[in-house]
């Protein structure tokens, strides 16, 4: 396995429209291809792309899919499932919001929706594995969320409950991403109830360690948390198995900090930005991802509230492609080794 961080990449949720080149994937990958991007991040479950169903049982139709990207230059690096795997768990308050991304024959019932989310996400890892793709992407969903900082406090054991909950529909779904071989990374996001480190190993020990639990590292979330995103790697770079590249900025003054959510994009104290626009150390990132041999994907996804999103793709490949660290073969001051044996070393200290 190499020890060397593969691209840059870029998610296409962010980019896709109904005008051309981004309402289809010849079009959306020559685009990507075209600015430098050598692999594309697939939502699962947009029609424009690939169809999901024909993947999870067809691998000469993925083969197909795989060759429209390789003729533009581009391979795919994962499946996104975040949209699907945040509906595995919905709490109540967010059902009418969540009905807008479903089939007409689940809205209005949240088990049927649940059903339908969890069939999804075992059709993405047959066609992870169809495509010939170890690791996907995703969100665990949220049933404790809105209680984050509750008043009236919340009652003993609603934490407990919402975990213990979130395994019992998770571990198969993850049991069947192990039959096939395939990773689920969870973007740790405010808005999930896995939205730190805390929290993920709450959730992975209520899956029982469960070998497919990783992680999708996104450090523009922790900056907006003010986390120490640099010492998550040390802790959690044996999960770490997808990475998205997201600047950030956090910008706290006299009216508002952390919890600025009811402004605006533009005016909130914690803002998401175009990579290298913001605040996030990304020479301590990759040099740290680099250090643990990490050998996954470096994907842009880009969400900013100033720059036209075009614009920051066209910048993204070439920020990715700096920072990028191809580890060295040899110490560099290899140069002064002077080959001695065991009997030499001893008489360098005086060891008879």
């Amino acid at each position: 396995m190499s020890n060397n961080m593969k691209g840059p990449g870029i998610f296409l949720a962010q980019f896709l429209g109904d005008e051309a080149p981004f309402n289809s994937l010849p079009s959306i990958t020559k685009w990507a291809g075209d600015l430098g991007y050598k692999g594309v991040q697939l939502p699962a479950g947009d029609e424009r792309l690939f169809d999901l169903d024909k993947a999870a049982t067809s691998k000469t139709y993925c083969d197909e899919i795989a060759g429209i990207c390789a003729e533009n230059g581009v391979q795919i690096t994962e499946l996104s499932t975040h949209m699907l795997g945040q509906m595995v768990a919905v709490h109540p308050a967010y059902d009418a919001q969540f009905d807008g991304f479903v089939p007409q024959n689940v809205r209005g019932n949240p088990k049927a929706r649940q059903e339908w989310a969890t069939d999804q996400m075992i059709k993405a890892a047959k066609a992870s594995r169809n495509f010939g793709l170890d690791v996907s992407v995703s969100f665990t969903g949220s049933l404790a969320f809105p209680y984050l900082y509750p008043w009236p406090q919340r009652p003993d054991g609603l934490v407990e409950e919402a975990f213990g909950e979130l395994a019992r529909r998770w571990k198969p779904i993850l049991d069947v991403y192990e039959d096939h071989g395939v990773d689920i990374a969870y973007e740790i996001h405010p808005g999930e109830d896995v939205f730190d480190g805390a929290t993920f190993e709450m959730f992975l020990e209520a899956v029982g360690d469960h070998k497919r639990c990783m992680i999708n590292y996104d450090p523009s979330h922790f900056l907006l948390q003010q986390m120490d995103y640099l010492a998550f790697i040390e802790i959690y770079h044996g999960r770490i198995s997808a990475f998205h590249v997201k600047d950030a900025e956090f910008n706290p003054d006299g009216r508002q900090g952390v919890y600025s959510g009811y402004q605006p994009w533009l005016n909130r104290a914690g803002r998401f930005r175009s990579l290298g626009d913001g605040q996030v150390d990304f020479s301590g990132i990759f040099s740290r991802l680099a250090t643990h041999g990490y050998d996954g994907w470096a994907v842009l996804e880009w969400e900013c509230c100033l720059k036209h999103p075009e614009d920051g793709a066209a910048e993204g490949a070439p920020f990715i492609e700096h920072h990028m660290i191809r580890r060295t073969e040899r110490a560099f001051d290899d140069f002064a080794d002077s080959g001695t044996d065991q009997a030499a070393l001893r008489t360098m200290m005086g060891i008879k």
